[in-house]
């Protein structure tokens, strides 16, 4: 088995207004063994979250995972004081052998009188027994339809671009120019603020007219014709004034589809204002 858990961590803070790394790593572990974890919401040295400006969330979480190898990318990167550089984005830890690590800046088309921040994806190729496995951890805006819709569809051509190479590998050379691994599949997790019957959604599934395999929902391969479990919105009812829903996901290449064992929700947890969403892949 393979399982990846994807997960916006809110900085760590939880319905209770305690910012707990532990209690998310904890959370993650009692879901079950897990090979990858993608994340969400991560500080770095931020006064406002991840507990003040001299906190670096991306080495605390590696701290607490010995054996994982993590790739912090963020989406915001800016001075602080002290000379220390603020970042926010997404993080993802691997205790399968990590081959490549990439960050892809997501577009953010102009929209003034609306908050927005800058988004992006965190890429890693890692080796499974099956071969190289693509994983994306990211987050989609949360105030611009716009943005969220471009963006899905960054997602979706950053996808179709990287499988082209797959199928179609480079000249290889010396140093930089060494062979990468082909992927024999492609997982994209995380907060996409979107539901499933928004156009963004339809955007990333869409199908390829070119061969290319579609991406597809994990939740609804593994229980098609079930609406999604909630996977925000539970437990917290100060920010999510509309209630349980669920807007984040688990997207895979279709081969890596046909492969899915399980796909679970735990909405018991309060440790963030979402729910950690697990999926498991046979071998």
């Amino acid at each position: 088995m393979t399982t990846i858990v994807t997960w916006n961590i809110q900085y760590g803070k939880g319905v209770d207004g305690v910012t707990d790394l532990k209690r998310i790593v904890d959370t993650v572990r009692r879901m079950g063994p897990f090979d990858v974890l993608c994340l969400q919401e991560v500080a770095v040295n931020f006064a406002a979250m991840g507990g003040g400006e001299t906190v670096d969330q991306a080495a605390d979480i590696a701290a607490l995972l010995p054996g994982y190898a993590p790739f912090f990318a963020p989406a915001v990167d800016r001075p602080g004081s002290g000379g220390r550089r603020r970042k926010f984005g997404n993080m993802i830890l691997s205790r399968l052998p990590m081959l490549e690590t990439a960050a892809h800046v997501l577009p953010r088309p102009a929209e003034g009188g609306v908050h927005h921040m800058p988004r992006a994806a965190a890429v890693a190729l890692v080796e499974t027994k099956r071969g190289a496995l693509r994983v994306v951890s990211t987050h989609v805006e949360f105030h611009s339809a716009g943005q969220k819709l471009a963006q899905a569809r960054a997602l979706r051509a950053l996808y179709a671009e990287a499988t082209a190479n797959d199928r179609h590998p480079p000249l290889p050379g010396p140093g930089p120019y060494e062979a990468g691994r082909a992927a024999i599949g492609t997982s994209i997790g995380g907060d996409f603020n979107f539901e499933a019957s928004d156009p963004p959604y339809a955007a990333i599934t869409e199908r390829f007219g070119d061969g290319t395999e579609a991406l597809r929902d994990a939740w609804t391969v593994r229980y098609p014709g079930k609406p999604h479990d909630p996977t925000c919105g539970i437990h917290d009812r100060v920010q999510w004034k509309q209630g349980p829903h669920a807007r984040d996901y688990l997207f895979v290449s279709a081969g890596l589809a046909a492969r899915i064992d399980s796909v679970t929700v735990d909405m018991r947890t309060a440790a963030s204002d979402h729910q950690p969403v697990r999926v498991t892949f046979s071998d």
